[in-house]
This record gives structure tokens, C-alpha cells and sequence, in this order.
């Protein structure tokens, strides 16, 4: 988007005052929800269903890489003993950690269950679908964390994330499935 993007962005979505003065990089709880929600809609509004999509994606992954791989429980993934476990306990322990930092760092709480094949991501307030109403899931940001922490907590493999379930479509929590085996080796 470069920088001229991203003002537009904000500009459009009524946070313009942010351009000045971005929110603090803290753990305070100070950047609503309601304004995650429009910055996701504002990139549909400006690059269409598929850019707005393709590149609140690249933002998600983005989030993981610049300022979550290193958080929390996340932090042991490269220790030794965790990089020896199988594919599928990393895949397991890896949304695991994930779930707990939103659940207990933000008012995002998620967790994660066991669906056979998959496994189900469960969000039970997406900063992404706050106050939206859609005909299609909408947390195309929360896709990206998911996958870039996968690939992280892999080792590199890339994994099959999918909203089949989200708020703002009427749905109760927002769901991501999540397939137990990394692409390539379905």
C-alpha cells in the first residue's frame, strides 16, 4: 500500500488522526475493535473484495512476523525440544500458543479444537468482524496470523487456513479450519 495508501486508508475509515500519531506499541488495551473492523472493510472498499482480501492477508502475516513470533508462548518454538516434535504436535502446540496470547493479552478469546483431519480456531470476538454484517467471512487478517504462525511454529510448512464459520455473517464465533497436514503432503 506504501505509505500514501495507508493514509488514504485511514483517512477513509475515519482514523485519520492516526497518520500523526500512531497507537502506542504497548499491551495496553487502547485500539478498539471497532477499528480493526474498519480498516478491514476500508481495504475492501479500496482494492475490492479479492485486493482487500489478498492484502489484509499479507497484513496478518505481517502482525505474526514483525511482533507475535517472538510473544508469549510462542517464544519456545525454536527451542530444540520443540522443533524435534512431529509436524502435527507443532501444528497442535503452535495454535495452541496462539489462542492463548489473544485469549489472555487481548479481548480476543480463542481456542482451538480437535476435529479429526483438522482443526477448528475458534474466535469468539474477531476484532475483524466487530459490527460488520457480510454475505462472506470478513477476517482475512486473522487468516494470515494463522498461517504465518503455522509456518513459523513448522519450520517452514505452509498449512490450509479457511473461515468456514464468521460473526459477521450471522455466525456465532468465527471458525477457521485448519488442516492437520501441511500443503504438499494432503
Amino acid at each position: 500500500m506504501g505509505k500514501n495508501g495507508l493514509d488514504a486508508l485511514l483517512v477513509s475509515t475515519g482514523l485519520g488522526a492516526y497518520i500523526a500519531q500512531p497507537p502506542p506499541d504497548t499491551l495496553a488495551r487502547q485500539f478498539d475493535f471497532a477499528y480493526m473492523s474498519a480498516l478491514s472493510e476500508g481495504l475492501e472498499e479500496m482494492y475490492g473484495a479479492k485486493g482487500g482480501r489478498g492484502i489484509a492477508l499479507r497484513v496478518g502475516r505481517a502482525c505474526f512476523s514483525k511482533g507475535l513470533k517472538d510473544f508469549g508462548a510462542l517464544a519456545g518454538v525454536g527451542a530444540p525440544a520443540f522443533q524435534s516434535l512431529p509436524v502435527s504436535d507443532k501444528t497442535q502446540l503452535g495454535l495452541k500458543a496462539l489462542a492463548s496470547i489473544f485469549s489472555h493479552f487481548s479481548d480476543q478469546a480463542s481456542s482451538v479444537a480437535d476435529k479429526g483431519d483438522t482443526f477448528h480456531f475458534i474466535v469468539d470476538v474477531s476484532p475483524m468482524a466487530w459490527g460488520r454484517v457480510s454475505d462472506r467471512p470478513v477476517c482475512h487478517a486473522l487468516t494470515g496470523i494463522i498461517q504465518e504462525s503455522l509456518r513459523w511454529a513448522t519450520g517452514g510448512f505452509e498449512h490450509h487456513v479457511q473461515e468456514i464459520a464468521c460473526h459477521a455473517t450471522g455466525a456465532e464465533e468465527c471458525i477457521f479450519k485448519v488442516n492437520k497436514k501441511p500443503i504438499g503432503q494432503l
